[in-house]
């Protein structure tokens, strides 16, 4: 039973304000959790090795299925990263990869249901308004037609997983909708941030967590420094807001605004002509591709 739970079930038994004080005190709070450092450096690690790993075990039994079967491991390797099929099994793969990693995040913030997940986490808005979200959203746009202008992007990992077919496409709209913010945020800005920022102080998570973000995310848009740049902003702003508001359901919520923004875009690619796209918002849909 959740400490909240057992709070509530107290709520008709009379007790003195220093009992209830202390209650409340042993409760855990975002920034001031049950967890440390180590486990939330443990979290991202299996957060990594799962993203690494899972999609391949996923692909495994269609290579084995290929007549006939391909064993050389370059030639798997090259027939993984070009082949529509396997490109799209991969990008699949990433949905249970999150789940175990936001199952394993339960575990540790909760210590196994002793807690409530969003309370620790903080599940308040951190009195940040609809209107924040406006402002972040079209000064990042903005910013991002700017760079897209001058510095073009270049080929990347991702870009030629998006281009291997509309299936893919859609897999990775739906995926960085709907569970890429929840499962990054819990864990950078989430656990992540919190004990670290208990043990070593706001501005040490601040960088932290901001640059281990940014660097998880380089391989798949390398060498795309314009990209790069843009995504280390990205960090930047969303670890502000969490420091900012002092809860976490804020920096999912820009989050996934912004990833929600880029799947729309992705998905109406095709059907917008150079007629219709003004020259500002070209520069955007590069670099949201």
């Amino acid at each position: 039973m959740e400490i909240e739970e057992q709070i509530e079930n107290r709520r008709f038994i009379p007790v003195s304000h220093v009992e209830a004080d202390a209650i409340l005190k042993s409760l855990p709070t975002p920034d001031d959790p049950p967890f440390t450092p180590i486990e939330g450096i443990g979290l991202w690690i299996v957060s990594v090795v799962l993203i690494v790993f899972v999609p391949g075990f996923l692909l495994l039994p269609y290579l084995l299925s290929l007549d006939p079967p391909i064993t050389d491991p370059e030639q798997i390797v090259a027939f993984a990263k070009t082949d529509p099929t396997s490109i799209f099994l991969q990008i699949v793969g990433i949905l249970p990869a999150h789940i175990l990693t936001l199952a394993l995040a339960w575990l540790i913030v909760t210590r196994f249901k002793r807690y409530s997940f969003r309370e620790t986490l903080g599940w308040e808005t951190g009195r940040f308004r609809w209107w924040h979200y406006c402002i972040l959203l079209g000064g990042f746009m903005v910013l991002a037609s700017g760079v897209n202008t001058y510095f073009p992007e270049q080929e990347n990992e991702l870009l030629r997983m998006l281009q291997s077919s509309r299936a893919a496409v859609y897999i990775v709209a739906f995926i960085a909708t709907f569970t890429a913010p929840v499962v990054e945020e819990v864990v950078y800005r989430g656990v992540l941030y919190s004990a670290f920022q208990r043990r070593f102080g706001i501005l040490a998570s601040f960088v932290f967590v901001t640059f281990l973000f940014a660097i998880v995310h380089v391989p798949q848009y390398y060498p795309s420094y314009s990209t790069i740049f843009l995504l280390f902003l990205l960090s930047l702003t969303l670890t502000s807001v969490r420091v900012k508001t002092g809860n976490l359901l804020p920096c999912i919520i820009l989050h996934t605004l912004f990833n929600g923004l880029q799947s729309a875009m992705l998905i109406l690619e095709p059907y917008m002509t150079k007629e219709t796209i003004p020259d500002q918002a070209a520069g955007i849909i590069a670099w949201l591709r």
